[in-house]
């Protein structure tokens, strides 16, 4: 897949695809598209930080950062080179390595062992120490789908406070893995709730 094209090309044309992380493989199921500098909900938008570096490294980069203080929260950098656009893995069915996966989170049924980009890296047991390896890697693969992946729905972006309304979250409709949709606190009622199927 060509990871250099913009983060709203990008973030679609991930559903479908297999990502592994050592002994564990995730069919990615929602997505998350974020537009660097350009974007005022995105890690990006104040610039180079030191914990923000890997956001402005070459794309097909793991950007993971700490969610919460608790969830590691994985990213796909994008585009060009120091544009510090990704794309957020949402949520994903464990397609092999399911017992290692279950062990990692005990007690929680299949179709939730990764809905939700927390419980995506505690399934694939991420680290902050993952963030700026590179696709590629050993044991960090991108695996292309197999066969169709059926009608991509859109809609607003999870938990943010700004540019909340921005139809940028992707998932496979009507698979049982991806999250539901949660509003930041800090918006209104009913803000961005309203989606659409393309």
């Amino acid at each position: 897949m060509d990871l250099t094209r913009d983060s709203l090309t990008v973030a679609p044309e991930l559903l479908g695809t297999r990502l592994r992380v050592g002994a564990v493989t995730l069919r990615i199921t929602e997505v998350e598209a974020y537009h660097g500098a350009a974007d005022p909900a995105a890690h990006a938008y104040r610039g180079w930080r030191p914990h923000t570096r890997h956001l402005f490294e070459a794309p097909g980069t793991l950007y993971c950062y700490r969610s919460y203080g608790i969830h590691i929260c994985a990213n796909l950098v994008c585009g060009p080179i120091g544009s510090g656009s990704a794309v957020l893995l949402r949520a994903g069915e464990v397609v092999d390595g399911l017992d290692i996966a279950r062990a990692r989170r005990p007690g929680v049924p299949d179709v939730r062992l990764a809905r939700g980009p927390g419980c995506l890296g505690q399934a694939l047991a991420l680290t902050l120490d993952d963030s700026g390896r590179r696709l590629g890697d050993p044991e960090l693969e991108l695996l292309p789908r197999t066969g169709e992946v059926g009608p991509i729905a859109t809609g607003p972006r999870v938990g943010v406070s700004v540019a909340a309304t921005r139809p940028w979250r992707f998932w496979l409709a009507g698979d049982p893995t991806v999250s539901p949709y949660r509003a930041s606190p800090r918006l209104g009622r009913g803000a961005g709730a309203v989606t659409e199927k393309k």
